[in-house]
């Protein structure tokens, strides 16, 4: 945690006086395991699917439109004939980036103001908590639709706006651990030696507080990710013909009782990273937060 620090109590097991003898580390259960193997396919999705589509997801075969599964087509095609897998592969991209980039944005800029306005307290702790207040009371889907529809549809508008709207949240929660840390004895003992608030807050404040900015970076990006997806359900997402879940899910409504997979496939890798990623982000704070407070 701090370079003022000796030796931790953590590093001691009961009945042995050997600074170097660590705890066990438990070994993550099973359902965390297959949270890790979700995401880890799905990055690869984003990664490597230019290179494992089977088809050129915007090739049209209107000769064989709505087909079900089967002739090459692993998941049937879609009302332009397009092959269902390809577009699932190629709209990961599309669907996990912009999710990603509003969280790093919001995270890098609302933690940044958030230890800033814990650490000084007063007129500008005050100032920039109530600009927070009322950024958070905004309805914030019914602003993106109402900014989004007004300028035109917009992906990277949407992920702007999205990203704005999720600074309140990580500026409340950084905001109210940087606070509690700033009043521990560690930061006076550190003031005391006469090192500068940024060496504190960056150097000894903020490794304590990184499970809570981890978790928050992964909840705003799984509400980052129904909310583009919600976005581009309703046509205000992605522009028309992109590879996305979330227009899938709205092309393929009409084609259920024909080839279900066009919905029920993004929606299904929707809630799969959704959940993966939730139980990875709980299951990493509780790791993170406990070996915080061992220190």
């Amino acid at each position: 945690m701090t370079e003022l620090a000796l030796a931790s109590p953590s590093d001691l097991q009961p009945g042995d006086g050997s600074p170097s003898a660590k705890p066990a580390r438990k070994r993550p259960p099973f359902l965390i395991l297959a949270a890790g193997g979700a995401a880890a396919f799905i990055a690869a999705l984003v990664a490597f699917g230019t290179w494992i589509t089977p088809h050129d997801p915007s090739h049209q075969d209107l000769m064989n439109t709505a087909a079900t599964p089967g002739n090459g087509h692993l998941l049937g095609t879609d009302s332009l004939g397009r092959d269902v897998l390809s577009l699932l592969i190629a709209g990961a991209r599309i669907a996990v980036v912009g999710p990603v980039i509003v969280a790093t944005g919001a995270v890098i800029v609302g933690a940044t103001l958030g230890m800033l306005a814990g650490w000084s307290g007063g007129l500008l702790d005050s100032v920039m908590s109530r600009v927070a207040d009322l950024m958070y009371a905004l309805p914030g889907l019914l602003v993106i639709v109402v900014v989004v529809g007004v300028l035109g549809e917009g992906y990277w508008l949407a992920v702007g706006v999205l990203m704005m709207l999720s600074l309140p949240t990580v500026f409340r929660l950084t905001r109210s651990v940087a606070a509690a840390q700033a009043r521990l004895p560690y930061v006076e003992a550190a003031r005391t030696l006469g090192l500068s608030a940024p060496h504190i807050i960056f150097r000894h404040i903020l490794p304590n507080i990184v499970p809570t900015i981890l978790a928050t970076f992964l909840l705003d990006f799984v509400g980052a990710l129904i909310g583009l997806s919600g976005l581009s359900f309703l046509g205000l997402g992605a522009p028309p013909g992109t590879p996305d879940w979330g227009a899938l899910l709205a092309d393929g409504q009409s084609m259920l009782t024909v080839n279900p997979w066009v919905s029920l496939a993004p929606g299904l890798l929707i809630v799969l990273t959704a959940t993966s990623v939730t139980l990875l982000g709980d299951w990493m704070y509780d790791r993170y937060s406990s070996r915080g407070a061992q220190r």
